[in-house]
Order: structure tokens, then C-alpha cells, then sequence
């Protein structure tokens, strides 16, 4: 996959569609993570060390409109359909990231919108949870925003410091810098679950446990 991640990404490079893929390939990976989008701006971030194409400003600001487009959508579809609907959300991975999204909304919805922003399914799973428990929209779509961008810088400066570093082989240059995000994006996970803490069983009122007392009480009696 990031051999063929690196010969789409050479073989567009120079030309004028690389922008509007970019756009796409971020909007898409907002909701749906096949390959994580900040590989493909790290990728494009060496060459255009290594070649001098494509323009870096024009690939920055692109993959941060085309991710906070994917955050919307996510939220969007969160709201309508919610999070049970979607296969890659319900299997054990998917299951616990919605249960941390939805904890870490209620407890600290700001910084976990912006720090889901770099784990891949983690991002999915915020995002459509915020849409589902009816998070406010104008606070998600000022911290997405918040969190495309600083997502952007950081993507690319990974691959500034893997070209800087290799900057004698492009591809090798290329596979470093995807390999240091995708290990970054894990240490970023495994970070925010373990200040997020793990979701909590929501208590019993005590007027239940009460009434459940009080059915038992003619059972015992009867007995």
C-alpha cells in the first residue's frame, strides 16, 4: 500500500490534479480512513522538497479545507444515523473508540476534538459521536477548524524533517516520513486514552435501586 501510495503520489505530483486529489483524498478520510490522509501530505511534502513541485502552500491549504470538509460530513452523519450503522465502527477497535469519543466529548469535548484530529479512526469516531450525542455545531466546526489546521503544519513539517534528513532518496525520504506520522498518530492515541481515562458505567439513581427493593420485598413475602 505505500508503494502504490508513493508511485500516485509521484506520478500526480507535477501536475495541476494534485490539488484537487488532495482536497478529495483529505474530505474522504474525514469520514471513511482507508490511508490516512496526512500520509499522502507528507508524501507530497518531500517531493516538492526533493522536485520543487507541487506548490507547498497551495498542498497545505488543501488538505486543511478537504479535513475540516471530512470533519462536517463525519459529524454530519453522526447526527443523522449515528455510529451503529457502519462496519468498521462496530468491531472491537471501532466499539471502543466510539465509547472514549463519547466519554471525552462529555468530560473535555475542545481538546479531544483538536487531539483526535491525529488518530485516524480516532478522528472518525469523535467526530461522528459529537454529531450523535448532539454536540453544539458551531463549537465542532470552530475546533475542527482549529484542528485541520494545525494538523496540516504538523503533517507537513514531518515531512520537511524526513526530506531535510533524507533528502538524497526521495522514496526512502517518502516511506520514513508516512512511517514517523502513522508511529506518531499511535503515540498521539495512546496519549489522549489515557488522559481521556476510560469510559465510565453510569451509575444506578438510587430511587431505582429503591423501587427494585421494593418489587422484590412481596416476592420474599409470598415465599
Amino acid at each position: 500500500m505505500l508503494a502504490q501510495l508513493e508511485g500516485w503520489v509521484l506520478d500526480l505530483g507535477a501536475s495541476l490534479w494534485i490539488y484537487p486529489a488532495m482536497y478529495v483524498f483529505a474530505t474522504i478520510d474525514g469520514f471513511f480512513p482507508p490511508i490516512p490522509s496526512e500520509s499522502v501530505v507528507i508524501t507530497l511534502t518531500v517531493l516538492a522538497h526533493s522536485e520543487g513541485e507541487p506548490w507547498l502552500p497551495g498542498v497545505l491549504a488543501l488538505a486543511i479545507a478537504g479535513a475540516w470538509t471530512g470533519d462536517q460530513i463525519a459529524y454530519q452523519i453522526g447526527r443523522a444515523v449515528g455510529t451503529e450503522r457502519f462496519a468498521f465502527l462496530r468491531s472491537a477497535r471501532g466499539r471502543k473508540a466510539v465509547d472514549w469519543a463519547r466519554h471525552a466529548l462529555e468530560h473535555r469535548g475542545a481538546s479531544f476534538i483538536l487531539a483526535a484530529r491525529y488518530v485516524p479512526i480516532g478522528r472518525v469516531a469523535v467526530n461522528m459521536t459529537a454529531g450523535a450525542v448532539g454536540y453544539p455545531r458551531h463549537r465542532f466546526m470552530l475546533y475542527s477548524g482549529i484542528a485541520a489546521v494545525t494538523w496540516g503544519i504538523y503533517s507537513m513539517l514531518i515531512g520537511l524533517a524526513a526530506a531535510s534528513w533524507l533528502g538524497h532518496n526521495t522514496l526512502l525520504a517518502m516511506a520514513v516520513g508516512v512511517v514517523a506520522g502513522i508511529l506518531l498518530g499511535v503515540l498521539v492515541d495512546q496519549v489522549v486514552q489515557r488522559v481521556a481515562g476510560p469510559p465510565k458505567a453510569e451509575p444506578v439513581p438510587a430511587d431505582e435501586d429503591e423501587d427494585d427493593e421494593a418489587d422484590a420485598e412481596p416476592t420474599s413475602r409470598a415465599a
